[in-house]
């Protein structure tokens, strides 16, 4: 095929890439020691290389030939030799767990540089054009977290948006949003940006000793949002898991009686709002995107009705029956909220306060609490992207993996939310992974543009490749065949030409 001549840049991307060390064998494969891998695209042709994040978790692994750092479906224990004196204060030294540094989830830009994201406080800096691994940061230095999401986002600045939760502080369990500067002052140079990271606020967990799991938090013109899930961490069995033998995922609860909290805190005022929004028990992964509407916060999300999806990855299930035999119990739901934050305090109790288009509903109880229920937008789509220049804007197109009942993707969809219309990509036996959307730089169109994804085939013997579609026609414009073994990998992103050159100068 032909490459469109602005298509000039590096698409990096990241994931889970080996599961067996020595005789040691991870149980899950959001486990397995993070893999990078890039597309440079380069006057029409396509440039392939990947490359093991040399993490410490990695170093360590592959100096012992076997896993000695534990990752969160995998318990790892010293070694058996060890006297018993040393054996017991392992164990102790375990309580809050110091996490791995195998950042194997996405990519981050923060000022100038790159990082290799996980969901722990350690993040590694490389290098996007040969995949070096660099320092080793610590969050923990800088602001007190202990967990942090790998979805963060960037304003128009270029500062880049997160969260974590802190459990450092015994009962005061904590989800903490913080604001990583794009640059720093001419007479500081030499200092990272981390040095002037700041708190934007912090939300006390509804229960302090089982705060949310959350993967991703939602962002418009002037409100962060952040879903407080019931599908929780409890601190004190990730406390003992060590010394009871079990992994952190275990350590995961979902309750489906529970509710779901909507918190929204102003970005201006650094508040959150006050009227309490919630909704039935819901799990998820993903935001989509998120804007403001005539007094409204509109945002939607893809979700489950249980954590069956985080089951199905234990290698134990991966089998070569995988695709015919693994059932999701609760397929993937495009949901949208709609949530009235101007509205009519005289209203009366069991009203819906929603005046938007929409079948979502937000009805008044009368202890003040405002009950929300969504419109389904579409089912069976994961792994969602949109052109980024329209996030925490009104927008109309997602671009996501297609999922039925089995949670290996088996092609591409772009979704238009407004006129519920979907094109699709698949071809047999191929594995896309998650699309990502690249803007064309003359656009004048929300999906003008290129979608890039990386196909396995899930016939080993067949050479994986990258795809180019156009992103308007979903028409493929063609592909990079890699004459080499390729992994499944989970997110990523696309780094312009110009970005590029400036980093390396």
């Amino acid at each position: 095929g032909q490459l469109p001549t602005w298509l000039q840049g590096i698409l990096l991307r990241n994931g889970p890439g080996m599961h067996t060390i020595g005789d040691s064998k991870y149980n899950h494969w959001f486990d397995g020691l993070a893999l990078l891998h890039s597309f440079t695209f380069k006057n029409g042709e396509v440039y392939y290389r990947s490359k093991y994040l040399r993490s410490d978790t990695y170093n360590c692994n592959i100096e012992a030939n076997r896993i000695v750092v534990s990752e969160f479906g995998t318990m790892a224990y010293p070694d058996p030799c060890k006297n018993i004196f040393a054996k017991a204060f392992s164990y102790l030294s375990h309580t809050i767990p110091e996490f791995t540094d195998n950042c194997l989830i996405n990519i981050m830009k923060a000022g100038d540089d790159f990082y290799a994201t996980g969901e722990t406080n350690f993040i590694r800096k490389i290098n996007p054009q040969t995949l070096e691994t660099f320092e080793k940061v610590d969050y923990n230095k800088y602001v007190a977290v202990n967990l942090a999401t790998s979805h963060p986002h960037y304003d128009s600045a270029g500062n880049v948006l997160n969260m974590g939760t802190s459990i450092v502080d015994k009962g005061k369990t904590k989800y903490v949003l913080f604001k990583i500067p794009s640059s720093v002052p001419e007479k500081e140079k030499k200092k990272s940006c981390f040095k002037h990271l700041e708190v934007v606020c912090s939300i006390p967990s509804h229960s302090l000793l089982h705060p949310s799991y959350y993967h991703s938090f939602g962002l418009t013109e002037n409100y962060i949002i952040f879903i407080e899930q019931p599908f929780r961490l409890d601190i004190v069995k990730l406390a003992t898991a060590y010394i009871r033998g079990v992994n952190w995922a275990s350590c995961l609860a979902y309750n489906k009686d529970d509710k779901t909290w909507f918190h929204f805190i102003d970005r201006k005022t650094k508040k959150e709002v006050s009227t309490k929004f919630y909704s039935d028990a819901l799990v998820f992964f993903h935001h989509i995107n998120a804007y403001e509407e005539d007094g409204h916060i509109v945002f939607d999300l893809i979700a489950y009705t249980d954590n069956s999806l985080y089951d199905m990855f234990y290698l134990k299930n991966l089998t070569k029956d995988f695709e015919e035999n693994s059932k999701l119990t609760s397929i993937p739901t495009c949901k949208r909220f709609v949530v009235p934050l101007q509205y009519d305090k005289d209203a009366e109790v069991g009203s819906n306060l929603v005046r938007l288009a929409s079948t979502a509903t937000a009805v008044k109880e009368k202890d003040g609490k405002i009950y929300c229920q969504p419109e389904i937008l579409c089912e069976g789509i994961e792994l969602p992207r949109i052109n980024y220049n329209y996030n925490g804007k009104k927008y109309k197109y997602v671009f996501a993996t297609e999922v039925q009942w089995s949670p290996v993707p088996t092609k591409i969809a772009k979704f238009n939310i407004q006129t519920k219309e979907m094109l699709h990509w698949g071809q047999d036996h191929c594995w896309p992974s998650e699309p990502v959307f690249v803007p064309n730089p003359d656009a004048k169109e929300e999906d003008d543009g290129v979608v890039l994804t990386c196909v396995v085939k899930s016939d080993p013997k067949e050479a994986p490749f990258l795809l180019v579609l156009d992103a308007k026609t979903f028409t493929e414009l063609g592909r990079a065949i890699v004459n080499v073994e390729m992994h499944m990998d989970l997110h990523g992103m696309f780094i312009p030409e110009q970005v590029v050159k400036t980093e390396t100068e």
